[in-house]
Formats: structure tokens, C-alpha cells, sequence
């Protein structure tokens, strides 16, 4: 799932790319997509793409009073095309889910897609006059990155959740998804099922610097990537996250996984848990 720091690059790339440019066809692939309908996504066309913005993991397109927002969700993605076909889409055929043609000033004639891979359709996309309109977004807490040690502290002592359940729950904290987390989390050397209400202070201030750390050298490193290589740019980054059984780079001791419902996140026993492997709720089940 596209995260703070790759939704940011998607931001700067758009700026960069589509501001300026005038919105022309838009083909609807996927109309379960579309989750408003008035104003009609056909009252984009015709306008000035006029900003860029992210909203924790929302990406957002504004054209005047109107924005376009989307959450990728899980297997979504934005692919630029400079040279897309002139034919409309057939419906329900293949990743594609919405596809926004451009006029740039330049006489250019580009398109972005909007595609998911996979048999769960989460992708979403509204157009709303405020981006508070959307649920999700007024629902999202205070930005990854915005937050001083001391509001990050009190965020954390005012929950009971674990921490990994903290660091992903975008009403206390805006961002950061599974991935992020399980890196954060590691570079902080802290196990992903501590008490978040009962971290010192000294263990908060490593937190904080953590997610600091591994956001902005994240979001450095995404900059200025177009958006085919930033899905590479997020693994090749990666400590433990999606690296269960390889070496820790820290201590070299195999990276662990914790699987329940849909999910799995890695970590460290030697770095973060002194050792205790965490249970596997999916193995636990299967060993009933």
C-alpha cells in the first residue's frame, strides 16, 4: 500500500507534471470506483488542473473549487502515459479503473491511469469542493511529519493500543501504513506488541526520532522519482518489512512474521523483543 512518503512523490510528481495542464476526457473503467456523485466527475473536464496535494495516504487533484481525491488502498497505483490509447476502455476489463486525459500548454496530450491489481476492489476516488468532505479524511489525525515529540507523546499515552496498532491508526496519526511502521519500529528497537500508554520517555523520544528518520529519508528518496519506480524505491529501502527469513542488517539473525486476518508484519527477536519470537496468530490457529 502506497504510504506518507510515496503519496507525497505522487503529489510532487503531479505539480510537476499536471499542474497547469486542462482536464479532458475521463473514462470510467470501474464505476464502483466512484464513491460521489454530485458534483459528476464529468465537471472536472474542461478545467485548469490548478494543485496537487497529499491528505495522510489520500492523493489529491484540485482543478479550481473541485478536487479530485483517491485512496489507493492496498493494490492501487497511478501510472503516467504520455501517449494513451484514443479509445475508451472496455469496462471491467483488466487493472484499469479510471483514466484522466490531459491538454498540457506544451500541446501534449497525456493521461494518468488509475489502476488495482488484485480480485479486492479498495481503490476510491471522490470529487468533493472540500477535501473534508471525504470520510476518511476527516477522520485522519494530525500528519506524520507536522507532529512535535511532545504532541506524539501525549498522542501515545492517551490510547491503550499496542504500538504497531498505534503507529497505523490514521485518526491518531496520519501516514503511516503496515510498512512504515514495521521500519520505524525497528529502527527504534521497540516490539510492535509494547503498550503504547506505558513507554518511557526516553523510549518515546526514540520512537519520535525513528518515525523522523525513516519518513524523511523515505520521502528523500522518493523525490523526484517518476511514478513507475517508486513501488522499487519503497522495497529496495526496506530493513524488514516483506523480508521474512533474509538476515536483519542490523544483528543478522532472520527476520520474523506476525500473520492475523489479511495481514502480516516483520520484525526483529533480537533487536526488538530481546529475543522472544511473537506468536503467529495464523500458525496458532492452525496448530489447534
Amino acid at each position: 500500500m502506497p504510504e506518507l512518503p510515496e503519496v507525497e512523490a505522487l503529489a510532487g510528481f503531479l505539480r510537476e507534471n499536471a499542474v497547469g495542464a486542462v482536464i479532458g476526457r475521463i473514462d470510467i473503467a470501474a464505476l464502483s470506483v466512484l464513491k460521489t456523485f454530485d458534483p459528476p466527475i464529468a465537471e472536472l473536464q474542461g478545467r485548469d488542473v490548478t494543485d496537487a496535494a497529499r491528505f495522510g495516504k489520500h492523493l489529491a487533484l484540485r482543478a479550481g473549487d473541485l478536487w479530485l481525491i483517491t485512496h489507493l488502498s492496498r493494490g492501487g497505483w497511478l501510472r503516467w502515459t504520455d501517449n494513451p490509447s484514443a479509445s475508451p476502455p472496455k469496462p471491467g476489463k483488466g487493472p484499469l479503473a479510471l483514466r484522466i486525459h490531459f491538454f498540457t500548454p506544451e500541446g501534449l496530450t497525456p493521461a494518468i491511469d488509475l489502476t488495482e491489481a488484485g480480485t479486492k476492489k479498495r481503490l476510491a476516488v471522490w470529487v468533493v469542493h472540500d477535501p473534508r468532505q471525504v470520510p476518511s479524511i476527516a477522520k485522519l489525525g494530525p500528519d506524520a511529519l507536522a507532529l512535535t515529540e511532545t504532541e506524539f507523546a501525549e498522542i501515545l499515552g492517551g490510547t491503550t493500543a499496542r504500538l504497531k496498532t498505534s503507529l497505523v491508526d490514521q485518526s491518531l496519526i496520519a501516514g503511516i501504513g503496515n510498512a512504515y511502521s514495521d521500519e520505524i519500529l525497528h529502527v527504534a528497537k521497540l516490539s510492535p506488541f509494547a503498550s503504547s500508554k506505558s513507554l518511557d520517555a526516553q523510549s518515546i523520544s526514540v520512537l519520535y526520532s525513528a518515525m523522523r528518520g525513516v519518513l524523511t529519508d523515505a520521502v528523500s528518496r522518493s523525490e523526484g522519482q517518476d511514478a513507475a519506480r517508486l513501488k522499487g524505491e519503497k522495497r529496495s529501502g526496506m530493513r524488514v518489512h516483506a523480508r521474512t527469513g533474509l538476515p536483519c542488517p542490523v544483528c543478522g539473525d532472520p527476520v520474523r512474521e506476525v500473520s492475523y486476518a489479511e495481514r502480516s508484519f516483520q520484525y526483529c527477536a533480537t533487536c526488538q523483543t530481546g529475543g522472544k519470537i511473537l506468536a503467529d496468530r495464523r500458525m496458532s490457529r492452525l496448530l489447534k
